[in-house]
């Protein structure tokens, strides 16, 4: 999980004229090391049949799949993981349904949140808005970005993996990994590139080179 650089968040919404499995397996071309299913404007049956797709071309690629949220979809789908935030099932439970094996990660935006997931069982944390991002109605605007200063709080904070997510591009991923993330997850920069594939490289260059 530590080798985690690139992290790739689904929004068929924000993915242009593509289909969401089309991204993910130009994404998988430019070799993308993690897919969560996030799709939360659609319905769960939907989504469901979607990430019946991507668990097929995850599992071939030898790719992570993580699902956003809902750990009875990440059972049915026999995802390696889920992601979870704070309206979400608390982590220990997540971890009674899932088991030992499964992937549990995290939302966190502050310290203490931080400590409190990692000390709940949390496997690695999701930290953001790191910059101000249209991917959610919430965290639109810049006094919602916390920074990559509490990146590095965060960071030292714990002793598990931490993955910035927010408003990240390939212009400012490379500040992300310099304050201690181990990693970088996106919507838009994949999902409405000209190229996700070229799109993902990119990322996994200036990750590379910041680490």
């Amino acid at each position: 999980m530590t080798d985690w650089d690139v992290y790739l968040v689904t929004q068929e919404s924000l993915s242009g004229d593509r289909t969401t499995p089309e991204v993910v397996a130009n994404a998988i071309d430019g070799s993308v090391d993690v897919v969560q299913l996030r799709e939360k404007d659609v319905s769960a049956r939907e989504r469901y049949e979607m990430g019946q797709e991507i668990r097929e071309i995850t599992r071939k690629a030898g790719v992570t799949f993580i699902v956003n949220d809902r750990v009875d979809l990440a059972l049915a789908l026999e995802a390696d993981g889920v992601h979870l935030g704070d309206e979400d099932l608390p982590v220990p439970e997540a971890r009674q349904l899932l088991g030992e094996d499964a992937i549990i990660g995290r939302s966190v935006s502050f310290v203490e949140a931080a400590r409190e997931a990692a000390a709940a069982g949390a496997d690695y944390l999701g930290v953001g808005a790191i910059y101000a991002t249209g991917s959610k109605d919430d965290i639109d605007d810049e006094e919602y970005a916390i920074g990559t200063d509490r990146v590095a709080e965060i960071v030292d904070a714990v002793d598990i993996p931490v993955v910035g997510i927010g408003g990240i591009t390939a212009e400012n991923a490379g500040a992300v990994i310099e304050a201690g993330a181990d990693g970088v997850a996106v919507i838009t920069e994949i999902t409405g590139a000209d190229d996700p594939a070229a799109a993902t490289r990119d990322l996994a260059t200036v990750v590379a080179d910041a680490d």
